[in-house]
């Protein structure tokens, strides 16, 4: 009688005890989690009062949902999750990218200088960069610049890691110091403000929720690009195994560009959305922004080794950072904590996933 766990060419076994739910569940448990664990110190701490971090316990809204905590937590990850989608890309590949925080200050500088107006409560503006030619220009002039801006600075990274076979982390070091001095270096130092309605709409649109609109757009696009064209199994293969993909055909240099060229074109696009958002650039906008990005692709359960993770995972990461970053806040504990914890979070999701290979490598 033949065993009902064969399947497949040469009697391979199936055995169901190794079967296991996708990582992105893990994740997900563990955003229940912490939310069930901020609901119950909020009601079991005496100076909290019973308060709920995401339920309206006061009749404030129409919903049972606490809205405006809700919004806070969505639009304060979701600039910083554009740039966490290009890094999960650029992870996975086998990399790691430490410039998109620079690239960001660097970008919107650059950007705000083509997005200002002419006239400010009908005098001169008192910021401006250029001359009368660089004011009240259409919106798409400072969107393609600030992508353009991105794209140039990530095929830079890329280009290097790709030609010179340095360290990512050194390619992409050098480029967080010279892009930070560089949006310092624009206009020695000075906010540009004042932009033209049409672009402070793209980051305050639909009501404020533009930033989400774009993030959660974004993310569903790449989703599908890395899960079903080949650009995704390449970016996969080369994180796996980066000789077995040169083996195998894959133009592994073309491909370390193009990933990185992604990534920087997110920054780039992370730090139009910031600037339109706060109606102002300035050279130290987007610090730790790339730590960040990189915690929140950690959480979401993509190995730092490369090879495995997922666009799916990154945003369910994100959304514990923000939940995290907001549950302090809820409870009233001093900023600086969440430094601390944030650490910590990051060093614990990568001792979970060495945890996890190992298991998965012994259990192969």
């Amino acid at each position: 009688m033949a065993d009902s766990n064969v399947h497949g060419i040469g009697g391979l076994t199936f055995d169901q005890k190794k079967r296991s739910w996708p990582n992105e569940m893990n994740v997900f448990i563990a955003l229940i989690a912490i939310i069930a664990i901020f609901e119950i110190l909020g009601q079991v701490l005496p100076y909290m009062n019973g308060q709920s971090l995401l339920f309206d316990t006061q009749g404030r809204f129409d919903s049972i949902f606490n809205e405006a905590r809700l919004k806070i937590i969505i639009l304060q990850v979701s600039i910083i999750g554009i740039i966490a989608i290009g890094s999960t890309q650029v992870i996975i590949s086998g990399g790691i990218d430490l410039s998109p925080g620079s690239i960001v200050g660097l970008t919107a500088m650059i950007a705000m200088s083509f997005a200002q107006t002419a006239l400010v409560n009908g005098n001169p503006n008192p910021k401006a960069i250029f001359g009368d030619w660089a004011m009240d220009l259409p919106v798409i002039v400072p969107v393609a610049v600030a992508l353009l801006c991105g794209m140039i600075a990530g095929f830079i990274n890329g280009f290097l890691i790709a030609t010179t076979r340095i360290p990512p982390f050194i390619a992409t070091l050098g480029m967080m110091v010279a892009a930070r001095g560089a949006a310092k270096w624009w206009s020695k130092g000075r906010p540009i403000s004042f932009p033209t309605d049409e672009f402070s709409s793209i980051g305050n649109g639909l009501s404020g929720w533009a930033p989400v609109v774009i993030f959660v757009g974004l993310a569903v696009l790449f989703h599908f690009i890395l899960k079903f064209t080949v650009y995704g199994k390449h970016t996969y293969a080369i994180g796996s195994n980066e000789d077995a993909a040169r083996m195998s055909g894959i133009k592994v240099n073309h491909h370390k560009v193009l990933v990185y060229t992604i990534a920087g074109m997110l920054a780039g696009l992370s730090a139009l959305v910031l600037a339109s958002k706060n109606l102002t650039a300035q050279a130290g906008m987007g610090v730790m922004y790339e730590l960040d990005a990189i915690a929140m692709t950690v959480i979401g359960g993509v190995s730092l080794a490369g090879g495995r993770g997922s666009i799916v995972g990154t945003v369910l990461g994100a959304l514990i950072f923000g939940v995290i970053i907001s549950g302090f806040t809820y409870l009233r504990l001093d900023a600086y904590y969440q430094e601390m914890v944030k650490g910590v979070i990051i060093v614990a999701a990568v001792v979970l996933d060495q945890w996890r290979q190992r298991r998965a490598a012994n259990m192969a």
